[in-house]
């Protein structure tokens, strides 16, 4: 599982966040069996999402980040709850493209930048808030911090990381957000600048073996740092038989039948996890039955005038 931390500084000035996501995103690999640069866009969506959704407060509040950049990964998405855990897909899982300039896994080339990072969180309300914003960059933290800065007006350094051996599997995951609440002074800003120009990369902290709490205590040194919270969120997937009967059910009376007629029975495939839900032909015609009779339930009774 997951470690992450949250912190603040003494004087309330700044919040930092802080997560090892190692085990969750191996968990994305054991199940997806991406290529190392999805992996690794994979990866750092759900280090955000994990972080971002770990600050929902409603137990039933979800935050879901959707990148669509028009690259061969096709969309990507990833989707957190309250306690940080998540789950996430992609459009394509096998993206072979040459490493970028830097000999590094080219995020960016198999994101996209010609479209949209959009974050959509549910609270329960009538309606989700959506929030929208240009990719700027396609390496995902950059993306982040554009959209806190655009859509929430609220300062912001996100950083994303995922190193991926040879053999696909993960090194090294995880991510950390900084952000400043409206009182921080011009010192607190410099302190803080100076602190983010001496920290190594994200994912040679976590390989190095630093802890979540250790890389916050870095970010907010000559702060007196406070520690808020802490958990250990997972890779997970509600998905269900019964959802995926749910799914099946929404789906047209005329339609069902047509798959009766044609495939005898259907299989649903969670995009989340790779479960697989099988339903015969019997348990089709069990659903048509109910969707006729539910929809004689509601139709008015038939009214005749007098000639």
């Amino acid at each position: 599982m997951g470690k992450l931390v949250r912190m603040m500084s003494g004087d309330g000035s700044v919040v930092v966040c802080a997560l090892d996501s190692t085990d969750i995103v191996s968990r994305i690999e054991q199940i997806h069996q991406p290529s190392a640069v999805v992996t690794a866009a994979l990866g750092r969506l759900s280090t955000a999402a994990s972080m971002i959704g770990f600050s929902l407060k409603g137990e039933n509040d979800t935050l879901t980040l959707r990148l669509d950049g028009n690259g061969p990964a096709g969309r990507i998405i990833a989707v957190s709850d309250a306690n940080g855990c998540v789950k996430s897909c992609a459009d394509n899982y096998i993206v072979e493209i040459p490493l970028n300039e830097a000999g590094k896994l080219d995020v960016r080339g198999a994101v996209g930048t010609d479209g949209y990072l959009s974050v959509i969180k549910d609270l329960g309300l009538k309606e989700p808030y959506i929030g929208q914003t240009p990719i700027v960059s396609g390496e995902i933290a950059e993306d982040i911090t554009n959209y806190y800065a655009v859509s929430e007006q609220t300062p912001t350094v996100c950083g994303l990381g995922v190193l991926v051996n040879p053999d696909l599997s993960v090194r090294a995951a995880g991510g950390f957000l900084v952000q400043l609440l409206p009182f921080a002074e011009d010192a607190c800003i410099d302190k803080l600048e100076e602190n983010l120009k001496t920290l190594p990369p994200v994912s040679s902290m976590i390989e190095q073996g630093l802890s979540p709490r250790e890389i916050c205590e870095r970010l907010l040194d000559g702060f007196s740092p406070e520690l808020l919270e802490e958990a250990s969120p997972v890779y997970h997937c509600g998905c269900s038989e019964e959802r995926a009967r749910k799914t099946l059910k929404s789906l047209p009376v005329e339609q069902l039948e047509e798959i009766c007629a044609e495939d005898h029975g259907a299989e649903i495939v969670c995009h989340f996890c790779e479960n697989r839900y099988q339903f015969d032909e019997a348990a089709l015609r069990y659903l048509i039955d109910e969707k006729k009779q539910q929809a004689k339930a509601v139709k008015p009774e038939d009214q005749t005038e007098d000639a």
